[in-house]
């Protein structure tokens, strides 16, 4: 596998060839993200193999868990993301890895404790938040069973996207790759235990997606600290760099502040569209339908979270090196490599859409037709998210998220939401009414964001010159 998908160096990144340390970077994210979609197909299979009377509504539930879990950790997802995004890859690039390694020991911190206090909040919150949410205490009831065990959960849900995101802006995407088919393995043995209650123990449904979820993830996070630990690759897991220093929580919060508010506001969008669609005339078969062709667009995600991972390593660290010229060719090599694999995706899985879909969900022909119909509908704007992706990608890399915070609200709030709405309910389209505005949504923020990259406004470094960095511990380990 190291063979095959050899971590390029520094120098490769800042004067190699660019489509092919792209692809040297995203190859292993590509498999991570095939594994990570695999798992959570996985969970929807088995889901769909509970009692035929219990599948829509535990399909629901799932449904309806995933927008709540992603607004309460969001802004700390994004703020973490963005801060790696920046830090990291840039002082990677300019050659200082004591800066780039205190950077995320701050980081992991900072994550630590985020989780806990969102933990025990959310945990606390749920019944409440799924009461106002959702009018079907059947479906409430199975969400709530997967958010509480989730949210209690949270320090080891959060770390390792974090650490994912820390050895890739280093070039690394192998090690990540390795600790993922770690953790999505020990998930995929326990979900048949637990949900459907194979070898003796009780079924527990999507009570039991969350138990094998939170198992695997803190695997995951002890395997990347103890790599860390012992000093893999260029990142360390040092004790004293924990402790948190006000300037650089400071410097963190400039760079991912824009980026947590984005993602926060974007999930809590989100949590409005299943409020829409709880609206709908048949909302259980619509959220199941949601729930299955979202889970399959996340194969369409595979490769173009590969590049967009590739795109941000590569732009973060020619910025740090102060290579303008290059991080410009990388951009505009990146983004028409996000469009053309969008459109290609998107044929293909037009194509096979309804057997696949059957795949997950046998002999539940309303679900299977939903899913199918929010494919069609969807896939027609699925090229102009290559520019949106690319778009994020680039800011993360140079460290200045306010630009694609704005694209992001808007293609939610201020297009998906009212388009929603009024085609579902103002021109009596219903369900095709959510997904047709879903899909006008990315054409728009698209185009925007072809605008934004050709303004070049994302073309300064976020790190400071050496001699103005602060007295930093040592990060030998």
């Amino acid at each position: 596998m190291r063979e095959t998908f050899k971590t390029p160096s520094r120098e490769e990144i800042l004067s190699g060839p660019i489509f092919r340390t792209m692809v040297r970077i995203g190859g292993p994210a590509v498999i991570s993200s095939i594994l990570f979609t695999l798992y959570n197909l996985v969970d929807s299979a088995w889901i769909g193999r509970l009692p035929a009377e219990t599948v829509p509504l535990a399909s629901s539930g799932m449904s309806v868990s995933w927008p709540i879990f992603w607004f309460v950790v969001s802004f700390v997802a994004g703020f973490g993301g963005a801060a790696v995004g920046a830090l990291v890859t840039q002082h990677i690039g300019a050659g200082r890895p004591k800066e780039a390694t205190f950077a995320l020991n701050q980081l992991i911190s900072i994550s630590a404790v985020a989780g806990v206090v969102l933990g025990v909040a959310g945990c606390l919150l749920t019944p409440t938040l799924l009461s106002l949410l959702v009018a079907d205490p059947a479906i409430a009831a199975h969400a709530s069973k997967y958010l509480q065990i989730v949210f209690l959960g949270l320090p080891v849900m959060l770390l390792p996207q974090l650490l994912y995101f820390a050895f890739s802006a280093t070039g690394d995407t192998v090690t990540p790759l390795l600790v993922t088919v770690v953790g999505v393995g020990i998930n995929m043995v326990l979900d048949p235990l637990f949900i459907l209650g194979w070898g003796g123990l009780p079924q527990m449904g999507t009570q039991g997606v969350a138990i094998a979820t939170v198992i695997s993830q803190a695997i995951s996070t002890a395997v990347f600290l103890m790599l860390m630990r012992r000093g893999r690759g260029a990142l360390r897991l040092v004790r004293e760099a924990l402790c948190l220093r006000w300037t650089w929580l400071v410097k963190a919060l400039r760079i991912g502040f824009p980026s947590g508010i984005g993602q926060s506001a974007v999930a809590l969008g989100f949590i409005v569209l299943m409020v829409v669609i709880d609206r709908l005339d048949n909302p259980a078969i619509a959220y199941a339908g949601y729930g299955y062709a979202n889970r399959i667009f996340g194969l369409l995600f595979i490769a173009t979270q590969g590049i967009g991972i590739g795109l941000t390593t590569m732009v973060g660290q020619a910025l740090g090196a102060g290579m303008l010229a290059r991080a410009r060719e990388v951009v505009r090599k990146g983004v028409v490599a996000l469009f053309a694999i969008l459109v290609l995706e998107a044929g293909v899985i037009y194509l096979v859409r309804f057997p696949l879909i059957a795949l997950f969900v046998p002999g539940q022909d309303e679900i299977i037709r939903e899913a199918a119909r929010f494919i069609e509908i969807f896939a027609a704007g699925m090229p102009f998210l290559g520019a949106f992706f690319g778009a994020e990608a680039v800011f993360r890399g140079s460290g200045h998220n306010m630009l694609p915070m704005a694209i992001g609200l808007a293609r939610l709030w201020g297009l998906r939401l009212p388009l929603a709405y009024l085609f579902a309910f103002g021109l009596r389209m219903q369900a095709d009414g959510i997904w047709l505005g879903m899909s006008l949504s990315n054409v728009v923020s698209g185009l925007a964001s072809i605008g934004v990259l050709l303004s070049r406004r994302w073309q300064r470094s976020r790190i400071e010159t050496p001699a103005s960095e602060e007295s930093l511990p040592e990060t030998s380990s």
